[in-house]
């Protein structure tokens, strides 16, 4: 079969499904979000200060971090997942979020002495956070590669690399609640590395899962 054939084929198929993928999308994406809340909610919960933390820029800057990387994942895994879905924009998307964290990054280099680049980098939450980032996302991550199946990836190792970095953007969003370490040098390593696990596994679940 022709690879155009093949991509037809496939397109039929997921247009075929009792919901249409798009609202299969969103409805996924609000039950990952339910389900993150509630490992949230029921394991470590926001810091105590969270009201006054809120009022800074240092913290919340990590939310714009880990929404940005969560969107731009979204529209990349929901185009990944349309065969003959264009893809080029949402993959240039996904440089917005490194983006950002290098930025802030420099910044901090530039404004905090050397003497303490690696007391900021190391921080006090940094086997928390590689814990309960993974923790948070293994559902919403369990939830984006069954919807990948739903639709009709041509790339599955690709498509779910892409879906572990949303559900790690999901999950980071939550642990930032609750994260005291408020330093972009934290947030660039060991927010990156927790991450980056679940991209992972949502590579292997591609590989093994999602494959035709």
């Amino acid at each position: 079969m022709r690879t155009d054939d093949l991509i037809k084929a496939l397109d039929a198929d997921a247009g075929s499904k009792a919901m249409p993928l798009r609202s299969a999308w969103w409805l996924a994406a609000g039950a990952a979000i339910v389900i993150a809340a509630v490992v949230f909610l029921l394991t470590i919960g926001p810091r105590p200060d969270f009201m006054a933390a809120a009022h800074t820029m240092r913290f919340l800057s990590k939310f714009v971090f880990t929404i940005v990387l969560t969107i731009s994942a979204f529209a990349l895994i929901r185009a990944l997942s349309t065969p003959g879905a264009a893809t080029g924009r949402a993959m240039a998307g996904m440089i917005a979020a490194p983006l950002l964290v290098a930025v802030a990054v420099g910044l901090e280099l530039f404004m905090v002495p050397e003497a303490l680049w690696g007391t900021r980098m190391v921080g006090s939450n940094m086997m928390i956070c590689m814990g309960f980032i993974p923790l948070i996302g293994i559902g919403p991550l369990a939830i984006f590669l069954w919807m990948l199946r739903y639709g009709a990836p041509t790339r599955p190792v690709l498509a779910g690399t892409v879906a572990g970095l949303l559900a790690g953007g999901l999950a980071a969003t939550f642990y930032a609640a609750h994260c005291f370490d408020d330093s972009p040098l934290f947030v660039a390593t060991w927010y990156t590395i927790a991450i980056a696990a679940l991209a992972l596994l949502g590579a292997l679940g591609g590989r093994f899962f999602v494959r035709w």
